[in-house]
């Protein structure tokens, strides 16, 4: 058996995906400092330290073994082409690489694009798509502004990162198909998940996130109903197993304890109401091991 050891995890020290993993980490219980002139920072509850970097450079930390674990966005991974594993997707940072062209343009698809100029700041993971197409495009390099390359000449179209769309807008460009959907990952050095001391911490941490997602997707719900509406509560909202049913002082009612999953949430509180249940009490639930 390997001997437990500290882990390490780099995360970005400053962007789109800082804060939904400072709450993440600090969502499951660990306690370290995130001063941002601090390169590496150790958890004073877990053995895990962290490395906050450029979310670029992330990959390679992982692929090298100068970390254990990372926490990055999918269309990074694609773009550095990292041998890395995808351990968990975690719910945030989420985004779209897309090709785009002015307002004005005729080109109505990505296969119209064959013989143009198209910039961008994701040149494999562009080049890659194009090639899947059988399109071929010269692909011109930029390292930022990507959305004034048409408007300067530069390029017919870009291939650039979004998430709202709304800067495709201010720059009169137009979406016409999408590379790849991307959010925050989590990635472990293969290597690592070899290593079985090692891998034992990484399972530990892993237990904590998927609780904290698990418990986001899902609602604690309370209820009183008569006994008569027990078989259609049952068929609405089974919970995660069977819901608990309490018995009250009137032997014709009964409380009802459940879960319902957060994207279901409203349609089964209408249909619950219609079924016969009343004093209904809805509470978020903190983690949820499953």
């Amino acid at each position: 058996m390997g001997e437990a050891r500290r882990i390490r995890l780099a995360m970005q020290r400053q962007g789109r995906l800082t804060e939904g993993t400072l709450s993440l980490l600090r969502g499951v219980g660990l306690q370290f400092e995130s001063y941002q002139q601090r390169l590496l920072t150790p958890c004073r509850n877990f053995p895990l330290d962290i490395l906050y970097g450029r979310d670029d450079d992330i990959p390679e930390y992982v692929a090298d073994g100068t970390v254990d674990l990372g926490i990055v966005g999918r269309n990074i991974i694609a773009e550095k082409g990292a041998h890395v594993e995808e351990l968990l997707s975690l719910g945030f940072g989420y985004c779209s690489l897309v090709v785009a062209v002015p307002n004005e343009s005729s080109v109505q698809c990505a296969e119209e694009l064959a013989g143009h100029r198209i910039a961008t700041s994701y040149p494999h993971s562009s080049q890659a798509y194009f090639e899947r197409l059988g399109v071929d495009v010269e692909l011109v390099e930029l390292s930022g502004s990507v959305e004034v390359a048409p408007a300067l000449g530069i390029a017919s179209a870009i291939v650039d990162l979004t998430a709202t769309g709304s800067t495709l807008v201010l720059n009169d460009l137009r979406q016409i198909a999408t590379v790849l959907e991307s959010e925050a990952v989590l990635v472990a050095n293969p290597a690592s998940l070899g290593d079985p001391g090692v891998e034992r911490e990484i399972d530990r941490l892993l237990l904590r996130i998927r609780s904290s997602l698990a418990a986001k997707r899902y609602k604690y719900i309370l209820m009183n109903a008569p006994v008569a509406s027990l078989p259609a509560i049952r068929e609405i909202t089974p919970g995660l197993k069977m819901p608990t049913v309490v018995p009250l002082a009137d032997p014709q009612w009964v409380a009802v304890h459940t879960v319902i999953a957060e994207n279901e949430f409203w349609e089964i509180i209408e249909r619950l109401r219609e079924a016969g249940a009343s004093e209904i009490l809805v509470m978020p639930v903190e983690k949820l091991l499953m």
